[in-house]
C-alpha cells in the first residue's frame, strides 16, 4: 500500500472508531445522569418515608396529649364535686329528714352546684317567657294561652344546661301558642 493509500485506511479507520467513542461517551453521560437521578429519586423516597413516620408519630402524641388533657379536666370537675358529694351523704346519714336543719343543709348543697355551674361556665337554657329556640329547646308539650305571645316557653319542664356555644343538655318546655 502506498502512503496515500494507508492515509485514507487510516482516517476510515478513525471515522469509524469516531462514532463509537462518541456513543460510549453519549452512553456513559446517560448512565451518569441514570445514576444521578436514582440517587435522587431514593434521597426523596428517604424523605417521604420519613416525613410519613414523623407525621404518625406527631398524630399518635397529639393523641395522647388530647387524652391528657381530657383526664386532667375530667378530675378538676370532680374535685369540684367532692365536698359537694360529701356534704349529699351528711345529708342522707341525718335521720330527722324534716327538721329546718336537714333543709337547710339540701339548700346549700343546691347552692354550691349552682357556683360550681358558674365556676365551670355552665349556663341554664330557658326561662319562662323566653322565646322558643329549637337548638337550645326541646319542645314535649303545646299549649294555646293568649298570656303568652308566639312561641314562646310557658313552662320549663327539665332545665337545659350549655357550656359556651355547646349545648349539653337541651331544656324540656312547654310551649304557648
Amino acid at each position: 500500500m502506498d502512503n496515500e493509500t494507508k492515509t485514507a485506511v487510516e482516517q476510515t479507520e478513525a471515522n469509524q472508531e469516531t462514532p463509537k467513542t462518541e456513543k460510549k461517551e453519549k452512553k456513559s453521560k446517560k448512565d451518569a445522569e441514570i445514576e444521578k437521578l436514582k440517587a435522587e429519586l431514593e434521597s426523596k423516597n428517604d424523605l417521604l418515608l420519613r416525613t410519613a413516620a414523623e407525621f404518625d408519630n406527631f398524630k399518635k402524641r397529639t393523641e395522647r396529649e388530647r387524652l391528657g388533657i381530657a383526664e386532667f379536666a375530667k378530675a378538676n370537675v370532680i374535685k369540684e364535686l367532692l365536698p359537694i358529694l360529701d356534704n349529699i351523704d351528711r345529708a342522707a346519714l341525718m335521720e330527722d329528714k324534716t327538721s329546718t336543719d336537714y333543709i337547710k343543709g339540701i339548700e346549700l348543697i343546691v347552692k354550691q352546684f349552682e357556683a360550681l355551674g358558674g365556676k365551670l361556665g355552665i349556663v341554664e337554657l330557658a326561662q319562662v317567657g323566653d322565646n322558643f329556640d329549637p337548638n337550645c329547646h326541646e319542645a314535649v308539650m303545646h299549649i294555646e294561652d293568649e298570656s303568652f305571645g308566639e312561641n314562646v316557653i310557658a313552662e320549663v319542664l327539665q332545665k337545659g344546661y350549655k357550656i359556651g356555644d355547646t349545648v349539653i343538655r337541651p331544656a324540656m318546655v312547654k310551649v304557648a301558642n
